[in-house]
């Protein structure tokens, strides 16, 4: 996933997040920080939303279960992920990916995990603690292989 398919997968669902939360126009425009004319046009399809917002709706709506479901798991990994070219370093403790999360490799308590959704890997160690996180399968196979020596 990029910034562009975020921005216009969190476009498309936005009219979705909104009723979820159970928010008028005007109580997601003041929140959002947009005007209710341009939450109307997003709403409508007939303009997308702008990174800021993006990043927003993912920040303000995290637990949104239609954004999780969407996306994969954590709205804001995926935004940090694309906001970092598609790496992140250690951070904090997941669930240990158990819905979104196919199993690629197991190295004595290590797991190398691949998101159904958003496609993107990480390694965890036994406690569910994320080592990495990446959109490059290159880098995230380097960084196995790495482990395991």
């Amino acid at each position: 996933m990029n910034r562009e398919q975020l921005i216009t997968l969190i476009s498309e669902k936005l009219k979705l997040i909104r009723t979820e939360k159970d928010l008028t126009q005007d109580q997601m425009s003041d929140l959002l920080g947009l005007s209710k004319k341009t939450l109307v046009q997003i709403e409508k399809g007939r303009i997308q939303a702008g990174w800021t917002t993006t990043v927003a709706v993912c920040t303000l709506c995290r637990e949104s279960s239609i954004l999780q479901h969407e996306l994969g798991g954590d709205p804001l990994e995926v935004v940090d992920l694309i906001a970092n070219n598609g790496t992140l370093q250690p951070k904090e403790k997941t669930m240990g990916g158990y819905i979104w999360w196919k199993s690629l490799s197991e190295y004595n308590s290590y797991r190398l995990q691949q998101n159904v959704i958003s496609q993107h890997f990480r390694i965890l160690d036994s406690n569910n603690y994320r080592l990495l996180s990446t959109f490059d399968e290159n880098i995230a196979k380097q960084a196995w292989q790495k482990l395991k020596e």
